[in-house]
């Protein structure tokens, strides 16, 4: 008797140990609960750094640039113009920068050289918002007679460039053959401007009969006369 006593105690104990389990792992209503008692709905979708949802295309950093006027991929065409045309002036490409940065190069896309180009006073700048040149080059006359690439050309002094916008300024002097000399750019022409009026154009010219990049530039004059002639928006990244 001792035995079979002891039997079916231990035997309403596991029944009444069951029960307890039950009860404490059932929300009312019989649904059951979220491990460690929270809700049932189901965790968020993790969210991206930054933000974002994701893939956002391609960045400056994916190709250890700093910022570009656009993604390189897409600079596929090949922009052209007469001594004529555009020696001496500055032609104007605007680019925004979303962070602050040290400006060390101006990267260019040389897509085709003239080897019997006479080239003199060339020069790449950066001009900021009010028309003020923050840095330039030393004269590029001999990157632009070699290695059709793209290629970093080094500011003589660096800048630290706080978030805003700027101007990567050109200036062309000498002479060379209209389709031999020839840059990347996007290939929108006339339509890169669409929106936008002075002092805000994306891709402009201003003044004539430059032979160095000028202290300042008035933006309210810049123009699009030249640009509507097929000068296309030269591509340019910043290192």
């Amino acid at each position: 008797m001792r035995t079979r006593t002891t039997t079916v105690s231990a035997g309403l104990a596991a029944a009444l140990a069951t029960v307890l389990l039950l009860t404490g792992c059932t929300a009312s209503g019989g649904s059951p609960r979220a491990q460690g008692g929270g809700s049932s709905a189901a965790a968020p979708a993790p969210v991206a750094p930054g933000g974002g949802s994701g893939f956002e295309g391609p960045r400056p950093q994916d190709q250890n640039l700093l910022a570009w006027t656009g993604d390189p991929n897409d600079a596929g065409h090949v922009t052209a113009q007469s001594a004529a045309g555009v020696a001496g002036r500055v032609t104007l490409v605007r680019i925004v920068l979303r962070e602050q940065i040290t400006w060390s190069n101006i990267w260019l896309g040389l897509a085709g050289i003239d080897p019997n180009a006479q080239l003199s006073q060339n020069f790449l700048g950066v001009y900021d918002a009010k028309g003020t040149l923050r840095a330039s080059t030393a004269d590029i006359s001999p990157q632009l007679m070699t290695d059709a690439i793209a290629k970093p050309l080094p500011l003589t002094k660096p800048f630290t460039a706080a978030p805003g916008t700027y101007f990567i300024a050109l200036l062309l002097n000498g002479s060379w053959a209209t389709n031999a000399l020839t840059l990347k750019s996007t290939g929108a022409g006339i339509s890169v401007n669409a929106g936008l009026t002075p002092p805000n154009l994306r891709y402009s010219t201003v003044l004539t009969g430059q032979t160095s990049l000028p202290a300042t530039v008035n933006l309210g004059e810049q123009s699009t006369s030249t640009i509507n002639t097929g000068w296309a928006s030269q591509w340019y990244a910043v290192s």
